[in-house]
């Protein structure tokens, strides 16, 4: 989303930080965006819309990862397993921000009428996180090597309502809202032969309706909505439904998918524009002629936090946030998470810093080269993994001679004879001697992508920022 100069200036910070202005000055910002009366309800609306965008934003998703009559590649009926089983190469462009690190085991699925239950095999000590996320986008459960270990785990996922007695050795992990999106994965070198152990344990992975577990169970063929858009990206499906739609669709949603309690402050005011949960939208409450004002400018709001959110760190040309996977009521980050990185996780399973500028404050371009030296002992203190991505000006993955997508330790990284080690960020090999320690770059524009999973506990420098990241720095 291009922030235009109009969209950034309408209300100044105050505005978009939730600051009073006098009603005289609300007249003037009204005037100013050509909505006249009403503007109070106007920002109230734009406030719904915030809240609402993770929400409206799930669902979407949930209907074209799941409109197929069987699993095929990256999408499956509801219920069942997506389980992808090899790394996405250059002419990827299903997601934005692809990795080369894990292959995911996924799955959206319904607990409205009975719970599901989920098991995993004995992972024998490999890296894997499974996190379950509500409608709203909160992570609710992480089980995974962090939190639960690395043994043969299952779980019963129950909804907010349900009350009953499980089998014997089945966890419990109660989702807040029906709509539940798992978005497993489990770390893999890329080799054939790690390719098919990973295989091996997703195809060990099992969901089934608690009703059919300990049963032979064949999921039945999903069902195909031909009227569902396939081809257009979901952000932009959703930021180009108009009030009305949105607000009637959230509303339905809410029925299903209830706010947490917390949540009734901000409800409540949102009841005098016709929003209510668990009714029906009421669009008599808005004005008509503020309403297609409304997406542009809500939008606009969410990602101009990248300026103005003060947990969004920028530093040595790295901006990240550890804000993410559990939100509270910080609705604006919720929204700006689910904007540009949906399924994100809690920062004590992974922090996802990105670059598009080099120490000078200049764009990553392929004609230049550029070097990014850590220091002895300060690589990144994870217990899980890292990795250095590359990715062109689009957020896809870039053709390259070695099919080398990012860089990590599992390349065998050279040292330096100081013990510092140098990542070299260039289009053109830097030497055979050199070539375990480069991450290959297009001849264009590109950006940066450092993952870190599972920060270290005992040392917890990357979630309070202390440890620093690297400035990439332009030698050529």
């Amino acid at each position: 989303m291009k922030i235009t100069r109009r969209s950034a200036a309408f209300g100044g910070i105050s505005l978009l930080t939730g600051a009073a202005m006098s009603r005289s000055a609300l007249a003037q910002h009204g005037s100013f965006l050509g909505i006249g009366e009403g503007l109070e309800d106007f920002w109230l609306a734009t406030d719904a819309y915030i809240f609402g965008y993770p929400l409206v934003t799930m669902e979407m998703t949930r209907r074209v990862i799941t409109n197929v009559a069987a699993p095929e590649g990256t999408r499956a009926p509801m219920g069942q397993l997506i389980k992808l089983r090899q790394y996405p190469n250059a002419s990827f462009r299903d997601v934005t921000a692809p990795n080369a690190d894990t292959l995911y085991t996924t799955a959206f699925f319904d607990v409205s009428q009975e719970p599901w239950v989920f098991s995993t095999p004995d992972m024998q000590g490999r890296y894997f996180l499974m996190p379950m996320l509500d409608g709203w986008t909160t992570v609710f459960q992480a089980p995974g090597k962090r939190t639960t270990g690395t043994g043969a785990q299952t779980y019963a996922i129950t909804g907010p309502g349900w009350n009953g007695k499980l089998p014997d050795g089945v966890k419990e992990y109660k989702s807040p809202t029906n709509i539940v999106w798992l978005l497993g994965r489990i770390y893999c070198t890329g080799t054939p032969e790690d390719y098919a152990a990973v295989h091996k344990l997703q195809d060990e992975c099992k969901l089934t309706p608690l009703s059919a577990y300990g049963k032979p169970y064949t999921p039945p063929p999903g069902k195909v909505d031909p009227s569902i858009d396939m081809k257009t990206a979901v952000r932009e499906q959703v930021n180009r439904m108009d009030a009305v739609s949105y607000f009637t669709l959230l509303s339905q949603l809410m029925k299903t998918n209830p706010p947490s309690t917390a949540d009734a402050p901000q409800l409540a005011k949102f009841a005098r524009i016709g929003i209510v949960p668990g009714q029906d939208f009421d669009p008599s409450k808005l004005k008509a002629d503020f309403l297609k004002r409304v997406p542009e400018v809500a939008v606009d709001r969410i990602m101009l936090q990248f300026k103005i959110n003060k947990a969004i760190k920028d530093e040595n040309g790295w901006a990240f946030t550890t804000k993410t996977g559990i939100y509270g009521t910080d609705y604006l980050m919720r929204a700006l998470v689910t904007a540009i990185g949906l399924g994100a996780n809690r920062p004590q399973d992974a922090v996802y810093p990105t670059s598009k500028v080099d120490a000078d404050g200049g764009k990553y371009n392929g004609a230049n080269k550029y070097v990014m030296r850590f220091p002895k002992g300060h690589l990144p203190p994870v217990e899980g993994f890292w990795s250095l991505t590359m990715y062109d000006s689009q957020y896809f993955f870039v053709n390259n001679p070695l099919n080398r997508y990012s860089i990590s330790p599992r390349q065998d990284l050279q040292t330096n004879p100081d013990g510092s080690t140098d990542l070299y960020i260039q289009k053109d090999s830097p030497g055979k001697d050199k070539e375990s320690n480069w991450l290959p770059a297009p001849p264009g524009d590109f950006i940066l992508m450092l993952r870190m999973y599972w920060p270290t506990e005992t040392d917890p420098s990357i979630i309070n920022g202390t440890w620093t990241i690297p400035a990439a720095k332009k030698v050529s």
